[in-house]
């Protein structure tokens, strides 16, 4: 018997697995800096755990409602092994962009969560659909334009998720290389 196509679910158990991880390895001493991406970088795994872990339950269970809204959407037009390369290299990316911005600005944060990923994936199910694509189209925009335009939804969509202790610029950046990933196509299983 096949197993049917469910990446969402995949990275739902994978979002819920290194949340136990966490738990565990805080009750033996190893904090929350393990996992995230922070200053000093003294732990290059890190880049990769920031995707998957989560500050707390209320964290996971965020990240996991705009998950599995969006998720299920995405799913059905790729394959599991590109959704689950999407969300590692997007996830990446913005939590990077967030970490580097910190940094420059001299007020280095630790990044945690999927966010980026799933605002990335948001961005990709926005910009990748056909209706979008022809209204845009038909708005001449040119190259600026649309560039523009890309920047103002994305600045919308992060004020949208702002909060306290939210990585904003890796909600933009998430949204912003989702929306370009959706207009190139990225995920579409037969490219």
């Amino acid at each position: 018997m096949r197993r049917p196509k469910r990446p969402t679910v995949d990275l739902l158990v994978l979002f819920v697995c290194v949340f136990a991880v966490q738990q565990v390895a805080g009750a033996v001493g190893f904090g929350v800096e393990s996992f995230a991406l922070a200053t000093p970088l003294r732990r290059p795994w890190t880049l990769v755990t920031t995707v998957y872990a989560h500050a707390s339950l209320g964290h996971l269970l965020a990240n996991a409602v705009g998950l599995a809204v969006v998720g299920v959407v995405l799913e059905r037009s790729t394959t599991r092994a590109r959704f689950h390369a999407f969300v590692l290299v997007t996830g990446m990316v913005s939590a990077a962009a967030e970490f580097l911005v910190g940094v420059a600005l001299g007020s280095p944060v630790a990044v945690l969560g999927g966010s980026g990923a799933i605002l990335a994936s948001f961005g990709y199910v926005l910009a990748g659909n056909r209706v979008v694509g022809g209204a845009l189209s038909r708005l001449s925009l040119g190259r600026r334009g649309a560039t523009a335009l890309l920047l103002v939804v994305a600045v919308a969509v992060t004020l949208l998720t702002a909060g306290p202790g939210v990585a904003l610029v890796a909600h933009c950046t998430g949204f912003a290389v989702g929306a370009v990933a959706g207009r190139v196509g990225v995920l579409r299983a037969d490219s």
